[in-house]
């Protein structure tokens, strides 16, 4: 295998061969975000679940997944990232069998934590991977770039995939689409992925494992809560506890010898910079998707699958920014791209703030350019994020970048969807027609869904004005909010120039280098 100009041994066609099975299980981990949005009303038929039971069939997934992040990818350092990747993709496709054929709203809980405990398995350990396969900078920034398109379609795809699958099958089949793809891996894996671990990980430290869930999973059903309910006291209480039991998980991994989260990681502060800005790009990003979808659905009256194929439309461009955004950064370097980028999603940001009630194009057109700027800034964060850990750490490393992907997604949908909310609310309460039955209002200001399901049930005269008045509320909300992210992504691009400064170029070996590398390491690594 030859070497590059870049600093690493070239990535040949095995390799290659490898990445794209390591796709398979990331595109599936992102399509089950969203593909069981379309067997909700067929479940609820079939399984007949509680309000409550109901939410969590659809946030159980999620909340495992974003709970288990940080101990997956230290597993995986320890015991080979390879063989936690298979585990966790045998236990997804079980889990995805038990989902399929459950017979209890209980069973199909159980069957999507146990999707999401396969889910933080798979995630960290692909990306990881992704850093062993390639130690060439350019095909490795190339990689991280496909990686990162992947995931972001992966949601819109979800959604259309479970449409088109309901059309002719039974709810289970959203499931059991998965059961192929994990038997692939399974049979490939062992034959094109090479194995790698840390060749010195330590004691596995168990408090920290219940430190880092008890951090997570509070923190992320807070910012949840407030995203649907305002900041009411229980939604920051649960914030509030999972800050404070981070801070706990922080001041362990700080002091102890045998930490989980090593503190090799942040060494190098571009780590921990690429973080933080990774952090923004999921924030503005997910904001925009809590937004987007009601638009359709609510205001433009779209069915669930007529908004999931408009949706595809800004993914083609989305999909595509990523590795475009890697083949800039080697011309014009990564601060310059990545600033370069918040602006471009600034610019689509301001584009949507001037959003009406009746502008499909409009909003296709701005959440196609604000995609397009902050998935570029993913792609290349994540980059400059691995480049700068150690391999031998690689697994904590990607698993602490997807916790900041779930914290980021979810801080965006509370901090924005409250701001959104609020202007909805004075909205409702001062355009809502006269004359609306005792109640009505208070349903209609809760939720755009709750307007149209009252308009629904009143007659013409009463249920159209209190649609429009909706309507212009929730866009009013939204046009605010989109203001303000694009604010953000000025402060954003500024942000990006002072910490993104020091650029290295490619040099001679002799810097950090691990124990147990199968080739060594360039000192300095492209960003």
């Amino acid at each position: 295998m030859p070497n590059s100009a870049t600093g690493g041994p070239r990535a040949g066609r095995r390799e290659w061969t490898a990445f794209v099975v390591l796709l398979l299980p990331l595109l599936l981990v992102s399509m089950d975000v969203s593909v069981l949005y379309f067997a909700i009303p067929a479940v609820n038929r079939e399984l007949d679940p509680s309000a409550a039971q109901q939410l969590w069939i659809l946030d159980s997934y999620a909340f495992a997944l974003a709970g288990l992040l940080i101990t997956m990818g230290a597993l995986g350092d320890r015991i080979g990232r390879r063989k936690l990747l298979m585990a966790g993709a045998a236990a997804f496709g079980a889990a995805s069998v038990l989902a399929a054929y459950a017979d209890s709203a209980e069973t199909l809980i159980a069957a999507r934590v146990l999707l999401g405990i396969g889910g933080a398995t798979l995630m960290p350990s692909t990306m990881a991977l992704v850093r062993t396969l390639f130690r060439d900078d350019r095909e490795r920034t190339l990689a991280i770039g496909i990686w990162s398109s992947t995931l972001a379609t992966g949601v819109a795809l979800g959604s259309v995939l479970g449409g088109v699958l309901l059309e002719r099958f039974w709810w289970g089949s959203v499931f059991l689409v998965n059961v192929p793809a994990m038997v692939l891996l399974l049979a490939l894996a062992p034959v094109l992925v090479p194995e790698s671990k840390d060749p010195a990980p330590g004691r596995f430290d168990v408090p920290s494992v219940l430190l880092s869930a008890g951090a997570v999973l509070p923190a992320v059903y807070g910012l949840k809560e407030i995203a649907v309910e305002g900041p009411a006291p229980a939604a920051v209480l649960w914030l509030v506890t999972g800050l404070a039991v981070g801070a706990l998980f922080v001041h362990r991994q700080r002091t102890r010898p045998d930490a989980m989260i090593s503190r090799e990681l942040f060494a190098d502060p571009d780590f921990g910079r690429s973080a933080a800005l990774l952090l923004i790009s999921v924030f503005a990003l997910m904001g925009t998707a809590y937004f987007t979808t009601q638009y359709l659905q609510s205001v433009l009256a779209m069915g669930p699958l007529e908004a999931a194929l408009w949706s595809v439309l800004p993914a083609v461009p989305v999909g595509a920014a990523a590795p475009a955004a890697g083949a800039l950064a080697r011309v014009f370097s990564r601060r310059i791209v990545v600033c370069a980028a918040f602006l471009v999603a600034a610019t689509g940001f301001a584009a949507l703030s001037l959003t009406g009630t009746d502008q499909l194009a409009l909003v296709l057109v701005s959440t196609s350019v604000t995609g397009s700027g902050l998935v570029s800034v993913l792609a290349l964060m994540n980059d400059r994020a691995l480049s700068a850990a150690p391999p031998d750490k690689a697994g904590s490393a990607a698993s602490l970048l997807e916790t900041a992907t779930e914290f980021g997604g979810a801080l965006g949908m509370a901090v924005l969807g409250s701001i959104g909310t609020a202007v909805y609310r004075a909205g409702v309460d001062d355009t809502a027609p006269e004359g609306l039955p005792a109640g009505a209002v208070e349903t209609a200001r809760e939720t755009l869904g709750g307007a149209v399901a009252v308009a629904g049930r009143l007659p013409g005269e009463l249920g159209g004005p209190l649609l429009t008045a909706a309507g212009e509320a929730f866009v009013e909300g939204m046009r605010l909010a989109a203001l303000s992210t694009a604010g953000l992504m000025l402060f954003a691009a500024l942000l990006a120039l002072v910490l993104l400064r020091r650029e290295r170029t490619p040099g001679p070996p002799g810097g950090r280098l691990p124990a147990a590398a199968p080739a060594p390491e360039p000192a300095g690594r492209r960003r």
